[in-house]
C-alpha cells in the first residue's frame, strides 16, 4: 500500500512541476510574459489552496478508494488539457481546475497510512510519502526538460495525463480501505494495526480540530511551503536565464535540492519513529521540525551572500533539506490531532501550506525585479523559517493521563 501511494506522490508531483521545466517554450508559444506566467504557476496554488478542505472533508467521507480514483482521474484530464491550452486565459484556468483537483491527494493518502499503519510507524511511511513527491520533482525537471526538446511540450503533458489515468484505474481495483477487507491480510497484521494505535493512546485534543496547536501547526505549513515551492516554479527558469544554462543542464541542476529534499523527508520520517520508540511522543514531533528549520534559515541566508552556481545550489539544497526535515513531524502531528479525521486536518494544514506557495510564485519575480538579485526573498524566507520554530515550540501533542 505504501508502494501504491509512493508511486502516486511521484505521479502527482511530475504532473505539477512539469510546467516549470516547459515554462520557456510555453511562454514563447503563447506570449506569456514572466509575470503573468507567475499568475499561472499562482492559479494552480490558488485552486490548490481553495479546495483543499472540502478534499479533505470528503476524503474522510468517500474514503481513500473511490475519492484517490476520482481526483486523479480529474487532474490527469486537466494535465491532458495544459498540453491543449491556445491562450493564456485558458492556461490560467486550466491551472487552477488542476489544482483545485489534485488538492486531495495528499490529505487522502495521509488518510490512508492513519488507516494502515500505527502511530509508532506512521513517521517513516509519511516521510516515504512525501520522498515521492521529491522524486517525482527530480525527476520531473529533468526528464521534461529533454521531453519538452524531443517530444514538444503539448505531447509531453499527454502522455503524463494518460500515465495518471493508468493508475486511477489500477487503485480502484487494488485497493481497500480497511486492512479487513484487503485479501491476503492476516488477523495478526490487523491486530497489529488496531492495538498499537488504540484509543487510548489518543491525543489529548483529538477531539477538536481547533485548537491553539492545530492552529500553530497550520501556520508553520506556510514556512516550509514559502521556501520549497521555488523548486516547483521559479528555480529552473531561474538558472536557466541567470547563469545562462541550456534546458537539460538546467533541469539536472535544478533538480540537485529535490534529491536532497528526498533524503531529509526520509531521514526525517526515520527520526521521528526513532525518537517515538524511546517514549517522548511530542518530542517526536517538535524536535525534528525545529531543527530542519533552524537549518533551512541559516543555509538561506548564506545564500544571500554567495554568487556562483555551485555555490548557490549547495546553499539552496542545504535550505530544502532542512524544510523537507519538517514534512513527516508536520503530517504525523496532524494525524495524531486528527484522529479519524486525519483528512480535514492535513488539508487545512496543507491549505495554510498552499498559500505560502502562492505567496512564492508571485513575490520571488517581484521581488526579483524589483532589487535585481535573488537576496531579499530568501532573507524573507528565513525569517519566515524562525518564525516556525517559535511556532512548533507552542504545539502540544503529549496524550492525557485521564
Amino acid at each position: 500500500m505504501l508502494g501504491a501511494l509512493f508511486l502516486l506522490s511521484f505521479i502527482t508531483i511530475v504532473d505539477r512541476v512539469c510546467i516549470s521545466a516547459a515554462k520557456p517554450e510555453m511562454a514563447a508559444a503563447l506570449g506569456i510574459s514572466d509575470m503573468t506566467f507567475g499568475v499561472v504557476f499562482g492559479a494552480f496554488a490558488l485552486g490548490y489552496g481553495v479546495f483543499m478542505i472540502p478534499s479533505g472533508w470528503a476524503a474522510d467521507r468517500m474514503r481513500p478508494r473511490r475519492f484517490l480514483t476520482s481526483i486523479v482521474l480529474a487532474w490527469s484530464g486537466f494535465t491532458i488539457l495544459t498540453g491543449l491550452a491556445s491562450a493564456t486565459a485558458m492556461l490560467i484556468v486550466v491551472r487552477f481546475l488542476f489544482g483545485a483537483a489534485e488538492a486531495g491527494a495528499f490529505p487522502t493518502a495521509a488518510r490512508a497510512i492513519y488507516d494502515w499503519f500505527p502511530r509508532g510507524e506512521r513517521g517513516l511511511a509519511l516521510g516515504l510519502l512525501n520522498s515521492g513527491s521529491r522524486l517525482g520533482a527530480a525527476a520531473g525537471l529533468a526528464l521534461m526538460s529533454v521531453s519538452t526538446a524531443t517530444l514538444g511540450w503539448r505531447a509531453s503533458f499527454q502522455v503524463l495525463g494518460c500515465i495518471g489515468c493508468a493508475w486511477a484505474v489500477w487503485w480502484l481495483w487494488w485497493y481497500r480501505d480497511n486492512p479487513e477487507q484487503k485479501r491476503g491480510i492476516s488477523l495478526e497484521e490487523v491486530n497489529w494495526i488496531r492495538v498499537a494505535d488504540s484509543p487510548s493512546q489518543a491525543g489529548g485534543q483529538r477531539g477538536t480540530l481547533l485548537s491553539m496547536s492545530t492552529v500553530f501547526l497550520a501556520l508553520q505549513y506556510f514556512a516550509s511551503n514559502f521556501t520549497f515551492f521555488l523548486c516547483f516554479s521559479w528555480l529552473l527558469p531561474y538558472l536557466r536565464s541567470h547563469f545562462q544554462l541550456g534546458p537539460g543542464e538546467a533541469g539536472i541542476y535544478a533538480s540537485l535540492p529535490l534529491y536532497c529534499g528526498a533524503l531529509a523527508t526520509w531521514t526525517g520520517g526515520v527520526a521521528v519513529d526513532a525518537i517515538f520508540r524511546r517514549g517522548h511522543w511530542d518530542l517526536s514531533r517538535r524536535l525534528p521540525a525545529m531543527l530542519g528549520f533552524v537549518l533551512a534559515s541559516i543555509a538561506l541566508c548564506a545564500a544571500v551572500r554567495v554568487g556562483s552556481l555551485h555555490a548557490f545550489l549547495i546553499c539552496f539544497s542545504i535550505a530544502t533539506f532542512g524544510v523537507d526535515f519538517t514534512l513527516s513531524p508536520s503530517w504525523s502531528a496532524a494525524a495524531d490531532l486528527g484522529g479519524a479525521r486525519t483528512g480535514r486536518l492535513s488539508s487545512a494544514m496543507n491549505m495554510v501550506g498552499s498559500a505560502g506557495s502562492f505567496a512564492s510564485s508571485v513575490i520571488f519575480p517581484w521581488l526579483l525585479r524589483e532589487t535585481g538579485s535573488v537576496g531579499s526573498y530568501f532573507a524573507a524566507a528565513a525569517l519566515i523559517d524562525v518564525c516556525a520554530v517559535i511556532l512548533w515550540s507552542r504545539i502540544g501533542l503529549e496524550p492525557r493521563t485521564s
